[in-house]
């Protein structure tokens, strides 16, 4: 490869990361999957990769092969194909999952999000449909939000209440945060890192875990920061501004999958 195209793999290396972290439901996983991914892309396109989009669509694309090969091979695979999700919404196929983190989380446009999923655009507009509108019936659970500016975490609330959750209490502080999940025991935190003088919602929401099993959705302007792959990261990252769509399948995915947060 040239100098060029391992560039465009290395900028697209952070979106990788963090939508195979999503898709997985874990840290751990999504990066060893991403290394699996990357090793594909190198011995199959080599030095046809010029384009920082099409690096990142091939890393996607490689990124879904070998999930769902892992779901096949351990007996989980019979969601993975299209066709109406099933009531309640935590039975959307594994096909429909991929197109909404793509298309919400990784904001690829329709056509990017089909050739990463090895699809047709039109097969691919038919299973977003379902996608969605399985949304609308999903899994709902108790939210604790740490959020320091009061405009915003009023806002998230109101986000997070459409889509069918309800919100535990907001907090501003590092100690606030640590506090009311101990009272409330809430089923998923949504944190931003920045609390200002507050502290940290990175160390809210490590003593948080060290007493309760939740996943977590941290909210960021920089999510490249929380994706380097050399730490303790989290698993599901969403990037100021959002719509809601966006939090809807980011909270989605955190709750159906059922695991934490790295």
């Amino acid at each position: 490869m040239t100098v060029m195209d391992r560039g465009a793999l290395i900028r697209a290396l952070p979106y990788a990361r963090r939508y195979a972290r999503a898709l997985t439901g874990s840290q751990q996983r999504g990066d060893e999957v991403v290394a699996e991914a990357l090793r594909q892309v190198l011995a199959t396109l080599g030095a046809s990769l010029a384009a920082d989009a099409e690096a990142r669509v091939a890393l996607y694309g490689a990124i879904g092969d070998r999930v769902r090969g892992a779901e096949s091979e351990s007996g989980q695979g019979a969601g993975q194909g299209g066709g109406q999700a099933a009531e309640g919404g935590a039975e959307m196929s594994l096909l429909q999952r991929m197109l909404l983190l793509l298309t919400a989380l990784e904001e690829q446009p329709l056509t990017a999000a089909a050739a990463a999923c090895r699809i047709l655009p039109a097969a691919a507009e038919l299973e977003l449909r379902l996608a969605r509108d399985s949304l609308r019936t999903g899994v709902a659970t108790r939210v604790l939000i740490i959020e320091d500016e009061p405009i915003i975490a009023l806002d998230i609330q109101e986000l997070v209440e459409r889509c069918g959750h309800s919100v535990v209490g907001i907090a501003a502080t590092e100690a606030e945060a640590v506090a009311l999940a101990e009272a409330e025991r809430p089923g998923l935190v949504l944190a931003d890192i920045n609390l200002g003088a507050g502290g940290d919602g990175a160390n809210a929401v490590a003593r948080i875990l060290k007493h309760l099993t939740a996943p977590v959705i941290f909210v960021t302007a920089y999510p490249e920061r929380l994706l380097t792959g050399e730490a303790l990261e989290p698993a599901f990252v969403i990037t100021k501004p959002f719509d809601p769509t966006t939090l809807a399948v980011a909270t989605f995915q955190a709750v159906t999958r059922g695991v934490q947060p790295v």
